[in-house]
């Protein structure tokens, strides 16, 4: 069965859709503001990687995607249905990965890296190439976005 243009305009006008886009955008805004105000960003190329794509600080946008996820889907189709089950697994996978392993993850490539620089300055290797250091999130910047995901998922359920 082809996909309609009338299928294609509910799925960008759905309220979970927008409440997970505007949740997300909105996580990504206030962590460029954030990086802004302690001089983190140093051009505008770095200011658009913030803004979209950068992962990592505080507020957590990935948390505050599936917070609004579940928030909407709770709403709109009940706490017991088998859709917010699933939403609610996803979420606490998603948080689970966030504040676990990718910090983890992104610790030890830090630690890596101190190490392969400093055998490089030992000259017990000749060249170190450091390997990308995973940015994931603290538990407070996790419960933050969190919370920003809850509020927008709420607004967009009661103001539909």
């Amino acid at each position: 069965m082809p996909v309609t243009l009338e299928q294609i305009r509910l799925f960008f006008t759905s309220p979970i859709f927008l409440a997970c886009m505007f949740s997300w955008l909105s996580a990504q805004f206030l962590k460029t503001i954030i990086n802004l105000i302690y001089g983190r960003v140093h051009s505008f190329s770095e200011l658009l990687q913030y803004m979209f794509w950068k992962t990592g600080g505080m507020p957590s946008s990935h948390s505050a995607l599936v917070a609004s996820l579940a928030t909407t889907i709770g709403f709109r189709n009940g706490i017991s249905s088998d859709i917010f089950m699933l939403s609610m697994a996803f979420f606490f996978v998603t948080i689970r990965d966030a504040v676990g392993v990718r910090r983890a993850s992104g610790i030890q490539a830090k630690k890596i890296n101190d190490l392969g620089k400093e055998l490089e300055k030992k000259e017990i290797i000749e060249k170190y190439k450091s390997i990308k250091e995973v940015n994931g999130h603290t538990p407070l910047q996790v419960m933050f976005g969190c919370l920003l995901g809850f509020l927008v998922g709420l607004a967009f359920s009661l103001l539909k």
